[in-house]
């Protein structure tokens, strides 16, 4: 085999392809619109619409056949939006659009000997 065949994710069902246009969506939902970027948008919901919707009607999972309108539905949307000049308003969570996105902070505690540093942060 060569190189170029291992080039590409290849998804073994069509949750697994959701999963995965769902988090290229994630990369591109904000960016500067030009015409290559409309063309793979407009590929990707083809897919949606196509192959990977033949794919989860053959699995007979009425769940995964809904979220995958939902989610055609959301991209469509987008395309009317970014051609508006809008941003989009927020990220796709679990095939869905999820507007309240906000950033989680981890705060890790550092129990240094003294007291009064019991919850100070190293930076």
């Amino acid at each position: 085999m060569s190189s170029t065949e291992h080039r590409y994710i290849q998804p073994t069902g069509p949750k697994d392809a959701m999963e995965l246009i769902q988090k290229l969506f994630n990369k591109y939902r904000n960016a500067t619109l030009t015409a290559e970027l409309l063309s793979y948008h407009q590929n990707l919901t083809r897919r949606l619409q196509t192959d990977i919707k033949h794919a989860a009607d053959q699995e007979n999972n009425q769940q995964l056949a809904q979220q995958l309108a939902s989610m055609t539905a959301l991209m469509q949307s987008w395309t009317a939006i970014r051609l508006a000049g809008r941003p989009f308003p927020g990220k796709m969570h679990h095939f869905k659009l999820d507007v309240n996105t906000s950033p989680h902070y981890k705060m890790k505690n550092h129990k240094i000997g003294q007291a009064g540093g019991h919850r100070s942060s190293r930076h």
